[in-house]
C-alpha cells in the first residue's frame, strides 16, 4: 500500500505519554509520508507531516473506518487509566474502544496493526529471572488495568485467526517514563495535588522496601523507537521492551541518597487501600498487588528480530523523570500539561 510519497500512519491516543513520542519519531521518519493523530482533544502541538482529528475511539459516533481508509498502518495507543473507582468506564474505553479499533482496521483494509499491550498483561512471574514473550498473558484479575490488557490479548488472538492477512504486532513495554510525562503521571497515579518537589532526595531520608517491588522501566522515546521499527518492517507477534537494570528499593535509595527500610506488603497495601478508599490516591491497591507479581521481561526478541535496543538505562530514565516531577514538566497536549504543585 505504501506509495512513493511514503507510508500513511494513523496513531490513536496520539497526545499522551507514548503517543507524543511515537508521533514525533514518525513525523521525522523519511519513509513516512504522513501521520494522522487521533485524540479526544486537539493539541496545540503540530509536528511536520502531521494532521489531527478529534476522535474518541469508544464513541459509537466516531467513524473509525473513515479515519483508517488508505492507511498503511494503525498504531493503537489510546488508553484511559482513570477512574480506577469506576472500572466499567475504563472497560468501555480500553476494551470496547480497542475492539472497535480492531474491527475498523479490518473493515478499512489496513495491512498493519501495532497494538500497545503491556507487561501488565502477563500472569504473575519470577523476579529473579526474565521471561520471554511465551509467558502466559492472563494478567492479574483483580487489577482493572491488567484485566483489560489481558482481555485484549485474547481479542487479538481471535482477530489474527479471523484476519490472517493483517500483520499484527503487540508491544509489551515495561513502565514508561520521560521528563515531559511527569505531571501527567503524577496526576494519574499520585493525585492532582501531590507536590512534585517531594521527589527531592533531601525530603526522603528513607525509602520503603516492599517485598516483590522489583520492576522494569523504559524511556518513552525508546519505546516509541520500537513502534517506529515495527511500522517500517515486516515483523509480527509480541515484543518485550525494557531497559536494564531492574528497579527496586535498593537502587532507588542509592539514587536518592536514602536508606531502604523493609516494609511488609500488608502494611504498604493497607496504607494504599486507605488512601484510595478516601479518594486521596488515584492508584488502586489492586494495581499495587499486580505490580508485586509482574515478571521481569527478557527482550532478546526485540533485540534480534526488531533490531531495537534502548538508548538509556533504567537509572537514567528514573533520574530524568524525577527531575520532571520537581519542575512540573509537561508538553503542549491536554493530557501532558505541565503543572508544578507545592
Amino acid at each position: 500500500m505504501s506509495s512513493e510519497a511514503g507510508s500513511r500512519i494513523v496513531v490513536t491516543g496520539a497526545t499522551g505519554n507514548v503517543g507524543t513520542s511515537v508521533v514525533r519519531l514518525l513525523s521525522e521518519d523519511p519513509q513516512v509520508g504522513s501521520v494522522r493523530g487521533l485524540a479526544r482533544r486537539l493539541p496545540e502541538w503540530s509536528p511536520p507531516k502531521t494532521d489531527w482529528a478529534a476522535v474518541d475511539v469508544a464513541s459509537e459516533q466516531a467513524d473509525l473506518v473513515k479515519e483508517f481508509l488508505g492507511a498503511d498502518a494503525v498504531v493503537h495507543l489510546a488508553w484511559a487509566f482513570q477512574p480506577t473507582h469506576d472500572p466499567a468506564t475504563t472497560w468501555r474505553t480500553n476494551v470496547l474502544g480497542s475492539i472497535r479499533v480492531f474491527d475498523a482496521v479490518a473493515s478499512a483494509g489496513v495491512p498493519t496493526l501495532v497494538h500497545a499491550s503491556s507487561v501488565g498483561a502477563y500472569s504473575p512471574g519470577p523476579k529473579d529471572q526474565a521471561v520471554d514473550e511465551s509467558w502466559p498473558t492472563h494478567g492479574w484479575p483483580d487489577a482493572a488495568y491488567c484485566r483489560e490488557k489481558a482481555y485484549l490479548e485474547r481479542a487479538l488472538d481471535a482477530f489474527e485467526r479471523d484476519h490472517p492477512g493483517i500483520r499484527v504486532v503487540r508491544m509489551r513495554p515495561a513502565f514508561l517514563f520521560k521528563r515531559e510525562s511527569a505531571s501527567e503521571q503524577r496526576r494519574i497515579f499520585g493525585g492532582r495535588f501531590l507536590p512534585g518537589p517531594l521527589a527531592r532526595p533531601e525530603l526522603l531520608p528513607f525509602l520503603p522496601d516492599v517485598p516483590g517491588l522489583r520492576v522494569q522501566a523504559l524511556h518513552t522515546d525508546d519505546a516509541a523507537a520500537a513502534y517506529q521499527l515495527a511500522v517500517g518492517s515486516d515483523v509480527r507477534g509480541a515484543f518485550n521492551l525494557a531497559a536494564e537494570p531492574p528497579v527496586d528499593a535498593e537502587l532507588l535509595a542509592e539514587m536518592l541518597g536514602s536508606r531502604p527500610v523493609r516494609l511488609p506488603r500488608t502494611a504498604a497495601r493497607s496504607a494504599i487501600a486507605a488512601a484510595w478508599g478516601l479518594h486521596l490516591l488515584p492508584a488502586s491497591p489492586h494495581l499495587f498487588d499486580a505490580v508485586l507479581r509482574l515478571p521481569l521481561m527478557d527482550c532478546t526478541r526485540a533485540h534480534t528480530e526488531l533490531g531495537w535496543r534502548p538508548t538509556r538505562t533504567a537509572t537514567e530514565v528514573i533520574e530524568e523523570f524525577l527531575q520532571g516531577l520537581q519542575q512540573g514538566a509537561g508538553a503542549r497536549t491536554e493530557p501532558m500539561r505541565g503543572r508544578k504543585v507545592g
